[in-house]
């Protein structure tokens, strides 16, 4: 155990961008809302105080603003954690590291599994964090500035917890759905010797034109799209009845919001995990970090 902290730590001290991206981030959006205009609209805040949204919608104040400012963090994430996962393996190679690292009483499974855990938990736990620290402070200041007007602030600790909750099950749900993916990038890094980030391209387009021209089938493509699109949302209770979603009304009727009940009956983790979407990308992600950790042991400096 203490050998993986050690080698989760040497992953903070030598990519510093794991921390200092997010961090600007977080300093840019805060420092925008000292100074810049406020705008919610109507349909979450008036700040002259007559918000035309029933009263038992304020809960979900604190889930709207932490949803955006999340969503902000989560775009970047996967780029920088993809990019991490790609060059990993490679850049020890290449800058001859790994004949330092190899040298100690470190085994090749340790490197590749610590690697692996900072591209798929540490990454999108720093951003989320971070992205915690920049909802507070964005609170705090947008409540003050309301409260300017008269209006209440925005926050509500019960909201906060649950919104923890959300984000911990999304980075456990978003590290087992992009398993295959983020193994295909560690075995790109282990195993190319140049141009790590189109040797990630071509074989999957390869074999996607092959089969289209071959067999005249889309099979692997439509899996790729589903694993890079929508078919995450088997964590969740998209379509869910009334127990699950609820809807709230503004301006007389006219407009509908539709809004979880609770992040508790939002989250599907049996329907999730059960899966054969699910099990089949766990079965193809591990065999792709068994290759890398294979290749590890094999390869030496560029």
């Amino acid at each position: 155990m203490n050998n993986y902290i050690w080698l989760i730590r040497r992953e903070f001290w030598e990519n510093r961008a794991i921390w200092l991206i997010p961090a600007v981030i977080g300093g840019l959006m805060t420092l925008s809302v000292c100074w810049g205009r406020v705008h919610f609209g109507n349909d979450f805040f008036d700040l002259n105080g007559t918000s035309g949204l029933p009263p038992e919608f304020s809960q979900y104040s604190l889930y709207f603003l932490s949803g955006i400012v999340t969503v902000i963090f989560l775009v970047i994430m996967p780029i920088y954690a993809g990019w991490y996962l790609l060059d990993c393996l490679y850049g020890d190679r290449k800058d001859r590291s790994i004949l330092f690292w190899k040298s100690l009483p470190i085994s090749d499974t340790q490197t590749v599994l610590a690697k692996l855990a900072v591209g798929l938990v540490i990454i999108p736990l720093v951003y989320v964090a971070i992205a915690d620290l920049t909802t507070l402070a964005v609170d705090f200041i947008v409540s003050l500035r309301i409260g300017a007007w008269g209006s209440s602030g925005l926050w509500n600790p019960a909201a906060w917890l649950d919104t923890q909750v959300l984000w911990l099950y999304t980075i456990l749900t978003l590290a087992v759905w992009y398993l295959p993916l983020a193994g295909w990038f560690i075995f790109v890094s282990a195993w190319a010797t140049r141009a790590v980030i189109l040797w990630s391209l071509l074989p999957p387009l390869a074999l996607y034109l092959g089969e289209r021209w071959a067999l005249g089938t889309h099979v692997f493509g439509s899996a790729l799209l589903d694993r890079l699109g929508t078919g995450y949302v088997r964590a969740f209770h998209v379509l869910g009845d009334g127990s699950v979603w609820r809807d709230f009304t503004t301006d007389g009727g006219q407009n509908h919001i539709h809004m979880p009940a609770s992040v508790w009956t939002l989250m599907d983790p049996i329907g999730f995990f059960t899966s054969p979407a699910t099990l089949i990308g766990i079965a193809i992600g591990a065999g792709f970090i068994v290759a890398a950790i294979v290749l590890r042991t094999q390869r030496a400096e560029i």
